[in-house]
C-alpha cells in the first residue's frame, strides 16, 4: 500500500522492540526496527521515514546526536523520543535536538498511538 506510513523504531530492548514494532504493524503502519544509534542514524539518513521512535540511551550513539544529524538532513523525519529518564527534564534536550514529543517509559500502548497519530497529522 502505497500510502502507509512508515516508522523506524531504534531501540536497544529487544522486548519493547517487538511489542512496538508488532502494534505498529496492527496499526497499519510499515516498521524497520534497528538495536542501536549507529544502525538509526545509518538508516534513518539512507531510508524515507516518516517518523521515528527513538530512545534517549543507546548503545555507540545516544538518541539525542540521532535525532540532531537526522533534524538536520535532507529528508526530516518527524521524531518522538522514549525515555525512562524524568520526560519534563529531558524535553527541552529532546527538543533542542529535533524531536517533536517525547514519551515516557514505560508507556502504554494507547499511549503510544495517540503520540504517534498526534506526531503524524500534525
Amino acid at each position: 500500500m502505497a500510502d502507509r506510513k512508515r516508522i523506524m523504531v531504534a531501540e536497544d530492548d529487544p522486548d519493547l522492540i517487538d511489542l512496538v514494532c508488532d502494534f505498529l504493524r496492527s496499526e497499519g503502519y510499515e516498521v524497520v526496527s534497528v538495536t542501536n544509534g549507529k544502525e538509526a542514524l545509518n538508516k534513518a539518513l539512507s531510508e524515507k521515514f516518516d517518523l521515528i521512535l527513538l530512545d534517549v540511551m543507546m548503545p555507540y550513539v545516544d538518541g539525542y546526536h540521532v535525532a540532531y544529524e537526522i533534524s538536520n538532513s535532507e529528508n526530516t523525519p518527524r521524531i518522538i523520543m522514549m525515555t525512562s529518564r524524568d520526560v519534563q527534564v529531558e524535553k527541552g534536550i529532546g527538543q533542542l535536538s529535533g524531536a517533536m514529543d517525547m514519551i515516557q517509559k514505560p508507556f502504554d500502548l494507547e499511549t503510544l498511538s495517540n503520540k504517534v497519530k498526534s506526531v503524524l497529522n500534525g
